[in-house]
């Protein structure tokens, strides 16, 4: 494209910004703008005849075309022949450091005068392309931060020196007595364009000040603020150095010009609006107490980043866009004549909108988006998948493209504007400027750029429903519909508003379901139970594949409907881009969780993330049970998985913060042991936890904290705090119930057992039932040494010999308790009654423990009751074809019904869900299935507990 615009682009589009070392600016010379002013070109090349040929090129082409370059270089020839010689990495900085070591009574001129050179060298950098981009954005921002925090202390230092900050002396002026100013926009960013104002935020560490002192204080403040904008701004005959606009603070129109940290945060927490947030991605403190601006934006990162996917910061970003083209003028009239740069359609804005949009919408469940500048956040936010890789690239080079052209027309005379040239002469001006000889293909590519950047953000920004389904095909309400409206979910206008965007998209997907009318009434009863409408409803209208899913739930899974009504969160995991990837195993879900809680802060935070990461993965595995992406017996394990990451991720948390109050763990700590189907290893979407805590305090008889206890009744505290833990419902609901019976004396023994008497107890005093439960017992989370230690007391209880004909007798007893309480429940209910899964579990249990088999899991318990010779290898076979059947049942019941499994109520998607997890034709076919393997289980089970295994003596010790 020859020396036109698109070589501006395609330099642009080049390795990140290089710094150039030992490089002179001649060297380092890419491109040269052209002269309009053929004369005045001539003129400057003449002044610096002593220069390379390329480097007087260069200044003939900036004088050429830009008055104020050319009066620049008129006032500072001397200091610019010198700053050309040398290393450009080097200029700059020579110039900050002669600012940092003048007097505060010389600083107005120095200051004026450092933004002469900066301007001038600044501006050639860039016509020259011996800076990026980002370094020509980021030399102006530096000097602006370096103005900002000189001015703000000079401004203060006098008035230090005479006590008008109370309680402060000269030796705080280092940090500004507490003073800091947030760089917000473009500055904040390190983006400043050539001829920009600054956004400033100022802001006063309030906690500085007693409540008597704080008017005083504050008044010094406001008054320290003017001088420093009146430093910056002033126009005198050195010129200026920033323009300064303060009114991106709290209600500029009735707050003074400086705040108080608190009173800040009181105004966002309180009454916070989008564009304040998304003005907040950019904030950085760039000037006076660094660390307290810090931790002022650390404080504020709830308001600006929020928990949960945020998509309905898309309309509220499209209606910003609307206000500022309705108040501004700026619609497209497809003229270039005045077009603005910045805020017309395609400009500048539109990209930033766009960015800033994104990461809000995500940046709160992570944190690698919380990027200040637009081009890293362009690609970091096409590297975690929430936009198009070529997206990125092309809105990259658009933006850096824009950004120049917005630089030349700037140039021309220092203007602070951002629109084109209104006249054909201008339009020559600026495409020489930006080294293109040809106008008519200048202008063309800059209207290419405009309407694409235009395209692609509309694609984005204007309402409308994406992936709809039978667009412009009506669907018949239901009469059901017509109470929607009185949902608290929709109870706001703006819920209503996007909701019916949605409705007839929802009610086309709903009419499709295999049974409409189930599927309608699902829904009704999910959208019944959601508190509140307008973050979810934008959630479903920017993505269509999460209407379907809730459809496809709705239609299959009201159970699960119900828990999503409740739970809307989760559904933010769904578009995160991983979440129908395979499983990645406890050891990684632990790390996950573990990352999670580190960021998250103190206890109750810790309590809520672990709920949040919970209710991720655990509907993560119910929906891929539901699609058919993993059967039963792997969804059981994958829950199981969860249950263990959030065991032990939280206990070291809790026992951290048990001992704050009251010490250390006595001794070697404790360690909890998961019993029954956690024990197993599966467990199903509403399993409970079954678990028993034991603990080895060693020779120690207290704790050693502030508030010391005796050992056993500091481990049953500790033990009731990890209950309360888990089951205690905060804001973000509860983990799980617990239950705690199956310790040793049940519910009459403690609920934290010690090493000792534990070993004691199992091996004296256990009644058989505790030690069929010993079988599958699996030490858990907690100190590894404790648990190896109750490893070796199970396989030594396990490995005991004992009396075979007693232990048969006790499980005979058993099994008949258990039937007198609880049998069968309906032809689908699984669990208990002769030949259910208890029962099966049972024997299994006998098997493991008649034959010392270290085997948790059921089928692997049967196994060891055939190798013992007591069941037949087609007794095992059959009992566990008959379990993982009514294993397959059970976890789908427990995911998609609420209550029993009943076939003359189940819906068509329930029966299809299971039919298809099951491998059977019809409900009926299920049913007869079931009952022939229970009747058949029953029978073997019935035969084993009546035999003794082989070689086994009756009565043997």
């Amino acid at each position: 494209m020859g020396r036109g615009w698109g070589v501006v682009k395609r330099i642009d589009r080049r390795a990140p910004p290089r710094h150039h070392s030992c490089m002179s600016f001649a060297r380092a010379i890419t491109r040269s703008p052209i002269p309009f002013d053929a004369a005045a070109g001539a003129d400057a090349a003449a002044r610096f005849a002593a220069l390379p040929a390329e480097t007087r090129e260069v200044l003939a082409g900036a004088a050429g075309c830009s008055s104020f370059l050319r009066g620049l270089m008129e006032k500072e020839t001397a200091w610019l022949e010198a700053a050309l010689a040398a290393d450009p990495a080097s200029v700059l900085e020579g110039e900050f450091e002669a600012l940092r070591q003048t007097e505060w009574t010389s600083l107005k001129g120095a200051l004026r005068q450092a933004k002469r050179r900066v301007a001038l060298y600044v501006g050639l950098a860039d016509l020259a392309g011996v800076w990026a981009l980002e370094q020509v954005t980021g030399g102006l921002t530096d000097f602006a931060d370096l103005s900002v925090d000189l001015a703000m202390k000079a401004s203060m230092a006098s008035e230090l020196r005479r006590g008008k900050f109370p309680g402060q002396g000269e030796e705080d002026l280092g940090t500004a007595a507490g003073m800091v100013a947030l760089a917000m926009g473009k500055m904040g960013a390190g983006e400043l364009n050539y001829s920009s104002d600054i956004d400033l935020i100022m802001l006063f560490d309030d906690t500085r000040f007693s409540d008597d002192d704080y008017q005083e204080a504050r008044a010094a403040f406001i008054k320290a603020t003017r001088r420093m904008t009146a430093l910056l701004s002033e126009i005198t005959g050195d010129g200026y150095v920033w323009r300064t606009d303060l009114r991106l603070r709290p209600d500029p129109s009735v707050t003074p010009v400086c705040l108080s940290m608190e009173a800040a945060e009181r105004y966002y927490e309180s009454v916070g609006r989008t564009w304040e947030r998304a003005a907040h991605i950019k904030a950085r403190p760039c000037g006076g107490d660094i660390a307290a601006g810090e931790a002022y934006l650390e404080r504020l990162r709830p308001f600006i980043w929020r928990r949960h996917l945020d998509f309905a910061a898309i309309q509220d970003a499209h209606d910003m866009r609307l206000k500022i083209k309705e108040h501004k003028g700026l619609h497209e009239t497809g003229c270039l004549e005045g077009r603005n740069l910045k805020l017309g359609p395609g400009g500048i804005r539109e990209i930033e909108f766009f960015t800033q949009t994104r990461q809000i919408i995500a940046g709160g469940r992570d944190p690698s988006l919380r990027i200040r500048a637009t081009v890293p956040a362009l690609r970091r936010l096409a590297e975690t998948g929430w936009i198009p890789a070529d997206l990125a690239e092309r809105f990259t080079g658009h933006y850096r493209a824009l950004r120049e052209l917005e630089h030349r027309v700037q140039m021309v005379a220092d203007a602070r504007t951002h629109a084109l040239p209104s006249s054909d002469e201008g339009f020559d001006r600026i495409a020489r400027m930006c080294g293109e000889g040809d106008t008519a293909r200048f202008r063309r590519e800059i209207s290419d750029c405009l309407a694409e950047v235009r395209a692609d953000a509309e694609s984005f920004f204007a309402p409308g429903l994406k992936g709809a389904k039978g667009e412009g095909a009506a669907v018949e309400e239901p009469e059901i519909v017509s109470r929607w409206r009185h949902y608290p979910a929709l109870r706001s206008e703006r819920a209503q508003e996007i909701f019916e965007r949605l409705k007839p998209d929802l009610l086309a997907r709903l009419n499709e379901a295999p049974r409409p009318d189930e599927a309608l009434t699902a829904f009704d009863g999910f959208l019944s139970g959601l508190p509140a409408g307008v973050q979810l409803f934008s959630l479903f209208e920017a993505n269509p594949n999460l209407r379907a899913l809730i459809v496809d739930i709705a239609s299959t899974a009201p159970a699960l409907a119900s828990y999503l009504s409740k739970n809307s969160g989760v559904l933010d995991a769904v578009i995160g881009g991983s979440f129908f990837e395979p499983w990645p195993g406890s050891a990684k879900l632990a790390r996950s969780l573990s990352d999670r809680l580190e960021a998250a802060g103190d206890y109750e935070q810790q309590l809520d993330a672990a709920r949040r990461w919970q209710k991720d993965w655990h509907f993560r595995a119910g929906v891929h049970h539901l699609r058919g992406i993993v059967d039963a017996s792997e969804a059981g394990r994958q829950f199981a998985d969860v249950a263990e990451a959030v065991l032990c991720g939280l206990m070291p948390r809790i026992v951290e913060n048990f001992a704050r109050r009251h010490g250390r763990p006595p001794g070697r700590g404790g360690v909890a042991v998961a019993m029954g189907s956690l024990g197993a290893h599966w467990i199903n979407a509403r399993s409970d936890l079954d678990l028993i805590m034991i603990y080895d305090a060693e020779q120690a008889d207290t704790s050693d904290g502030p508030r010391p206890l005796p050992a056993t009744t500091y481990y049953a505290r500790l033990t009731k705090a990890i209950l309360t833990a888990l089951t205690a419902p905060t804001a973000e609901g509860r983990l799980y119930e617990v239950d705690m019976r199956l310790r040793p004396s049940g519910k009459q023994g403690p609920v934290a057992t010690s090493l000792s008497a534990f070993d004691s107890y199992q091996h004296k005093e256990a009644w058989t039932w505790e030690h069929l439960a010993l079988t599958r017992a699996r030490p858990m989370a907690g100190n590894a040494a404790v648990g190896e230690e109750v490893e070796r007391i199970r396989l030594s209880v396990m490995g005991a010999k004992r009396d075979a004909g007693k232990v048969l007798e006790d499980v005979r007893d058993m099994r008949r308790r258990l039937a007198e309480a609880k049998g069968q429940q309906g032809p689908l209910g699984v669990k208990t009654g002769p030949g259910g899964m208890q029962d099966i579990e049972l024997v299994a249990q006998a098997g493991a423990l008649l034959s010392g088999a270290r085997a948790r899991r059921t089928v692997a318990q049967l196994q060891a009751g055939a190798r013992l010779g007591w069941l037949t290898r087609e007794e095992v076979e059959h009992l566990a074809t008959a379990y993982r059947l009514a294993r397959s049942v059970q976890s789908v019941g427990r995911l998609i019904v609420e209550g029993p499994l009943d076939p003359e109520t189940l819906g068509q998607g329930c029966c299809e869900v299971l039919l298809r997890e099951t491998g059977l034709e019809s409900v009926e076919a299920l049913t007869a299935a079931l009952a022939e393997k229970r009747s058949a289980a029953a029978s073997i089970i019935d035969a084993a507990l009546e035999r003794l295994p082989p070689d086994t003596a009756e009565g043997a010790a």
